[in-house]
């Protein structure tokens, strides 16, 4: 087991409440283990928003396109410390100011490893500069691309076997906020009762 394997996630109930701990392999085993995740969208001053490809040696969706980064904060972090540290981890990108947009609980099963994703998972978006400067570790990140989001919900209907299956989700709620003018600093409470359970988007 490597060590990102054994490190400890928060376990959580359906609204979000704390339930306990578990080590990352434990919660990912079948049948899964609800727990805290984020998901972090890097968006452009065009709106164009960063994927990555993650690397080969992943073991849930490997080389599949996802959002910018995603991770789980260990029990008791907050979520703007344990994203900004998985942005310099997998990224090497400076801490960046987030601001939740949605939260979204899903349940996707890994066919090609076994394992699944059950995660209560923040969107969290960070507006960055055209020229950001991103160096990806290789052990996280296969590539890297930017693309429009509405673009994108296209092209995950028309091949969504080349993407992570919480990648929708996640765009979706970027792009309903977009549409509301809404989003919280990171930290407040955010309430999203669209949960999707079926391994899809």
């Amino acid at each position: 087991m490597s060590a990102r394997e054994a490190h400890l996630v928060e376990l959580v109930d359906d609204g979000g409440q704390p339930l306990g701990e578990a080590t990352v392999s434990a919660a990912h085993r079948p049948p899964g283990r609800l727990h805290r995740a984020f998901s972090v969208l890097l968006v452009a001053p065009d709106g164009r928003v960063l994927l990555q490809r993650r690397a080969a040696v992943k073991t849930r969706f490997p080389l599949r396109w996802a959002n910018s980064c995603c991770g789980h904060p260990a029990p008791g972090e907050s979520l703007a410390e344990a994203a900004n540290r998985r942005l310099g981890e997998e990224l090497g990108a400076a801490p960046v100011t987030l601001t939740e947009v949605g939260v979204y609980v899903y349940y996707a099963e890994d066919p090609a490893t076994g394992r699944v994703e059950f995660e209560y998972d923040h969107v969290l978006r960070a507006d960055v500069p055209a020229d950001v400067t991103v160096l990806p570790d290789p052990d996280e990140v296969a590539e890297l691309r930017w693309v429009d989001p509405v673009r994108l919900m296209s092209e995950i209907d028309a091949d969504p076997r080349a993407y992570a299956p919480w990648l929708g989700g996640v765009v979706s709620r970027l792009l309903r906020s977009a549409d509301a003018g809404s989003g919280k600093p990171v930290g407040t409470p955010a309430h999203d009762d669209a949960s999707e359970r079926s391994g899809g988007r």
